[in-house]
């Protein structure tokens, strides 16, 4: 799905739609308070959202997973069709079967999904998982979080502060709050989130750079295709990155690239004299001879002050921090 083009401002639509908003988020509220969280034998770590579309979780899941040894990650495995619980194995298991963001993860650490998260955390307590990192779930009740970080675009922010369909919220900011042990700002904070965010929250800052091998797109003219949550973060970066950027190509977030798809974008780039480059993200989902025709921008994750990150993931994962 694409971003609805009024759930950036205000105005009569998200209005007309906010009755059905509040019941989205009533809702929510009830489902949450219904739930009876089991508890894991080991830390559990949500890195969750309250918007719908792309904040930045699954780069600040992938630079958790590296900094955390013995820690494994589980999602829901959105796009896939396999329930799960069941670990990943990207030689295996394509984006059909487990979604595009855990074969990311698994590229760095033990990675399982399961749509009934408690039983995931319990195959992967069994299996010998020291922690657990939980890309998405802030709203699932099912599974008790030891942290919850609520990450945010700092150029989207919260958009028009409405819910779900009036606006991108999945629950009202108020209800929130009580559940987040620490809000991280990805990007620049122009859309002001920082001060929405009650005084007692920790906030982190980070900012997603491209890799040192992604610097050899610098004066390079490319062709860009994403479909991820805000196509337009991965176009600006390409940008700033100093790629010469001839035509943009977006699809709706975790889109199933066919092959129907992708050739006129290569044919395209081969008319232009250019470079089709997409993301990790969507690299996974194209066909596999058309894959190695197409550059992927890769990317890190910097944090603004690294002793801050620490602090807040001492207390349950102390000893999964390495010493320093």
């Amino acid at each position: 799905m694409k971003t609805p083009f009024w759930w950036g401002s205000d105005g009569p639509i998200p209005r007309l739609l906010d009755p059905l908003g509040m019941i989205y988020g009533a809702a929510t509220g009830w489902r949450l308070a219904r739930g009876t969280p089991w508890k894991a034998p080991v830390p559990v770590l949500c890195v969750g959202n309250v918007t719908a579309g792309g904040a930045g979780k699954t780069p600040v899941c992938l630079d958790l997973l590296r900094r955390l040894p013995g820690v494994q990650g589980l999602l829901r495995g959105y796009g896939g069709d396999e329930p799960g619980p069941l670990r990943v194995d990207p030689s295996v298991h394509g984006y059909q079967q487990v979604g595009d963001e855990s074969l990311l993860l698994a590229q760095v650490a033990p990675t399982w999904i399961a749509r009934d998260r408690a039983a995931g955390a319990k195959a992967m307590a069994a299996a010998g998982a020291q922690g657990i990192i939980m890309d998405d779930g802030l709203q699932n009740p099912s599974l008790h979080k030891d942290l919850s970080l609520l990450v945010v675009d700092g150029g989207f922010g919260f958009g028009n502060r409405r819910v779900i369909p009036a606006g991108p919220l999945r629950e009202p900011l108020r209800q929130v709050w009580d559940r987040v042990s620490a809000v991280v700002i990805v990007g620049e904070d122009t859309a002001g989130v920082a001060r929405r965010i009650p005084s007692a929250i920790p906030v982190l800052r980070a900012r997603v750079v491209p890799s040192a091998s992604a610097l050899a797109l610098r004066g390079q003219t490319v062709v860009a295709f994403a479909g991820i949550g805000r196509p337009e973060k991965f176009f600006a970066t390409l940008r700033h990155l100093g790629a010469k950027v001839v035509a943009l190509h977006p699809f709706a977030d975790h889109y199933p690239y066919a092959q129907a798809d992708v050739q006129p974008i290569l044919d395209e780039a081969y008319q232009l004299g250019a470079i089709p480059v997409t993301t990790a993200k969507d690299a996974v989902r194209l066909p596999p001879d058309q894959r190695g025709q197409v550059n992927v921008l890769s990317i890190d994750l910097v944090w603004e002050d690294e002793v801050a990150l620490r602090a807040v993931l001492s207390g349950a994962f102390a000893s999964a921090l390495p010493s320093c």
